[in-house]
């Protein structure tokens, strides 16, 4: 068990000539680390079902359950054919804000072709029943097929009014060329989105592109790179996203429908090696983003705390990372949609997601490539000892 008390500091490191303000930290909170299971694989997202198993799913293509604390050696069956392959693989897994009713559990992954040289992010829902998937229907499939392996996106977030968002990346297209013709920023396919449907897969009439030539109608907003966090605030309306920059330039960004967040035509990141700038900080008709990271954190899980079990960090996002030197997790505190402060706890970490636990803790998938840390699921819990 690990003790750790957060103070108010920055997480922001800045090259020397690189003068991009930015906030500083939040409230000090007290806690421990505990674990709670080890021995997965690449484990990419949690949820709990209502009584009380945990699911974890592995990115190679695996459900496991945790019960009372014990991972159990059945996967689950029937969990659809995946391309794990580089960054591909099964991704994510969220139950229906209704699901004590419906059964319906959501689950993204990286969907094969015929000969399996190509995938793309796709979204199922289905039931499960005796430890299996059952009564499955596809979701979404996104219009984003490439050879590549990695920038699936792959992230789902429920408003609560009947529809779902999906992320779904450009595939790691590169920022060469004419950068307005990049994929993430043309509008007739899935590269770079995120996407609004209705809960069973089809188009509310309201999206924001519904009926415009050359766009895809599911898209709620696009030229974004790598979504790797999405979440809902059902208080607010506010739909947040955390996403990779190149070389520095990660992003939290406010999401509003149909606006374009310009990746690559504006980033505050740099070429790969080289470190020279790719396009404008910014841009008239293009976003800035709400917050920003650089060095980059590599963004993963995004949640919104609403627990009582630290009160002082309720109503703030908390932005995984998996960056060995900059990872961990960014709590973020926000007011509207302006960020006021950032503080970094769990440095060292890999973190692949971060979910509220029906007891109010906050659990953390550590990926299993960390030289640091083991895989495994482990918990945040407030820390009544003094500090060692």
């Amino acid at each position: 068990m690990n003790r750790f008390v957060v103070t108010a500091v920055s997480l922001l490191a800045l090259p020397v000539g690189l003068a991009l303000a930015q906030p500083g930290g939040g409230p000090q909170v007290s806690f421990k680390v505990v674990t709670v299971a080890e021995g997965l694989q690449n484990p990419w997202s949690m949820a709990w079902l209502p009584n009380g198993d945990l699911l974890v799913t592995e990115r190679g293509g695996t459900i496991r359950t945790i019960r009372n604390g014990q991972l159990l050696p059945e996967p689950m069956a029937n969990v659809p054919a995946v391309r794990a392959s580089g960054q591909g693989g099964l991704f994510d897994i969220v139950l229906h804000p209704d699901y004590a009713e419906n059964g319906w559990v959501y689950i993204s992954f990286a969907k094969p072709n015929a000969a399996g040289s190509e995938a793309t992010t796709t979204v199922i829902r289905a039931k499960i029943r005796d430890n299996a998937l059952v009564d499955i229907d596809e979701v979404f499939e996104a219009d984003a097929w490439s050879n590549s392996a990695g920038h699936y996106g792959g992230r789902i977030a429920f408003d609560g009014q009947g529809h779902v968002f999906i992320s779904s990346g450009e595939r790691m297209a590169p920022s060469t060329g004419d950068l307005t013709q990049h994929p993430a920023q043309t509008t007739n396919e899935d590269f770079g989105v995120i996407v609004r449907l209705n809960e069973d897969g089809s188009v509310p009439s309201d999206n924001p592109f519904v009926g415009r030539t050359g766009f895809v109608p599911e898209m709620w907003s696009y030229g974004h790179r790598n979504p790797q966090g999405l979440v809902y605030d059902g208080a607010t309306g506010q739909l947040w996203e955390t996403e990779h920059g190149p070389q520095g330039g990660d992003e939290l960004n406010a999401i509003q429908a149909g606006k374009n967040y310009g990746w690559p035509v504006i980033t505050y990141g740099a070429n790969y090696g080289s470190g020279t700038e790719i396009g404008q900080r910014a841009a008239p008709g293009l976003e800035q983003p709400a917050a920003f990271y650089v060095p980059s954190i590599a963004p993963s899980g995004l949640m919104l705390y609403t627990g009582d079990a630290f009160p002082a960090w309720r109503g703030r996002l908390f932005a995984g990372g998996l960056s060995a030197a900059y990872g961990g997790i960014s709590v973020i505190s926000v007011n509207g949609t302006t960020v006021s402060g950032r503080t970094p706890i769990l440095a060292g970490y890999r973190v692949r997601d971060i979910r509220q636990g029906p007891d109010g803790f906050i659990y953390v998938a550590v990926d299993s490539q960390s030289t640091s840390t083991k895989t495994a699921i482990v918990r945040l819990e407030p820390d009544t000892a003094p500090a060692q």
